[in-house]
């Protein structure tokens, strides 16, 4: 784009759909400049397994760099293309193997399991000019030139000819721009933890918990999800591009660990059905892994050995929040993107792949209205008007899996292992109703 320097975009916010953006606008040589609130680059390491689907990877291959792109694939673990249900005993209810999901498909558009911690360092890599740490945006003011110009809580500010807000789910440039934007809780909290994996904790596992995704269905009230994210090799990550960043040393734990294996879990159920009289958010790791351990009592040995058998130290409380839809609003040069604007819940593992896919959408847009081929704001209006819509169908449908992942519905969740169990039986029609299972 020679050196056409307009639009110049802010972005608020470090995480994966900023990061995305930012990438992307760089590699198409527009001015960019992301402001993150985290004091240093090594702040934001702990976190689990981020399931990328082919969505997520098209975005991922147009925004990155071709060496930042081949480090993801060769970061990713192993696991993600194949996908199971059963019930708490373990009894098989449906197996979804990669010919049912992708069918034919090329190593783009393909489904990967990925530390978020390694994510984060890959989509940083390259942007040591751009990304400005301990900048916490308190708001911004529109400019009598059309230009925006945000604020920050160290007292700095900055101008640009666009910003976006991709600052997550309590987003200072939301609460602003549409004040009309909810999120809020559901009734459903999530525990989860990983279980690492040495060679001889591995022995103490079933191999069906290292093989593939896994959705437990009990008869009602509750769901876990089980995923491995297994490396060939202690340390697999790309050399060169970003590296470790010392985050292990700087922070010690497996829960910040992203480079031995292990196996996630999340139990899921209504606030009211974990043991009454609780303040869950008043429990330390141990007590939620303790409380977990009850809970699953009477299910088969093989999942009270994952559980039982996990770090306490990655046992994680995470009460579950959505937003809610939004008709569409008025166009200006202050937009915003991922879970700043249609924050989902976890349950259909495609928050991360809706954020990157408005990275790649309005990359697209303002790399044309750069190149002079639509103005800014028609451009901007075209991002929006498209990602309201697949957006908040996400979160749509996001919160419907979540509810019957926890319903009490006994009946319900009976003819659904049955419908399983038919479609598992016959497998022209299990792959009619499955293929591309895990992509919106």
């Amino acid at each position: 784009m020679s050196d056409n320097k307009f639009p110049h975009v802010l972005v608020a916010g470090g995480g994966i759909g900023g990061l995305a953006l930012a990438n992307g606008l760089r590699k198409a040589g527009v001015s960019v400049a992301v402001y993150e609130r985290d004091r240093h680059r090594t702040d934001r390491v702990q976190g689990f397994r981020v399931h990328i689907n082919p969505t997520g990877s098209r975005a991922l291959h147009e925004l990155l760099p071709e060496p930042a792109y081949r480090a993801f694939i060769a970061s990713s673990g192993k696991g993600a293309t194949r996908f199971g249900f059963v019930t708490e005993q373990m009894k098989d209810l449906l197996n979804l193997d990669t010919e049912v999901i992708e069918g034919e498909h090329n190593e783009i558009d393909s489904h990967y399991g990925i530390s978020r911690i390694t994510l984060r360092q890959i989509l940083l890599a390259d942007l040591d000019t751009v990304v400005h740490y301990d900048k916490a945006i308190t708001g911004y003011a529109e400019l009598p030139d059309g230009r925006v110009e945000v604020n920050f809580a160290d007292g700095g500010s900055a101008v640009g000819d666009v910003l976006v807000g991709a600052d997550g789910g309590t987003s200072r440039v939301r609460a602003q721009r549409l004040p009309q934007a909810r999120r809020v809780a559901t009734s459903i909290v999530t525990v989860a933890g990983k279980f690492v994996l040495t060679d001889e904790s591995r022995r103490r596992l079933t191999p069906k918990f290292l093989a593939s995704a896994l959705a437990i269905m009990p008869p009602k009230g509750c769901g876990m999800f089980i995923a491995p994210h297994e490396f060939d090799q202690p340390d697999p990550h790309f050399s060169g591009i970003g590296g470790n960043d010392g985050a292990a040393a700087l922070a010690p734990g497996a829960l910040f660990d992203n480079t031995r294996s292990y196996v996630f879990w999340a139990y899921a159920a209504k606030r009211g059905d974990y043991p009454g009289g609780v303040e869950l958010e008043s429990l330390d790791t141990a007590q939620l892994h303790d409380m977990v351990n009850r809970l699953i009592a009477g299910w088969a040995p093989e999942l009270r050995e994952l559980v039982g058998g996990s770090d306490t130290d990655t046992v994680t409380l995470i009460p579950i929040r959505t937003s809610v839809p939004l008709p569409p609003w008025e166009t200006t040069n202050v937009t915003l993107l991922g879970d700043a604007i249609h924050s989902m819940t976890p349950f259909r593992g495609i928050g991360a792949n809706i954020a990157l896919r408005d990275a790649q959408l309005l990359c697209d847009k303002l790399v044309a209205a750069a190149n002079g081929e639509q103005p800014l704001l028609a451009a901007i209006h075209d991002y929006e008007a498209q990602m309201i819509e697949y957006g908040f169908a996400a979160v749509r449908d996001s919160l419907t899996a979540a509810e019957q992942t926890v319903s009490d519905n006994s009946v319900g969740r009976a003819i659904g292992r049955t419908v399983f169990r038919v479609a598992e039986a016959v497998p022209p029609l299990k792959r009619k109703m499955f293929a591309g299972f895990g992509s919106e």
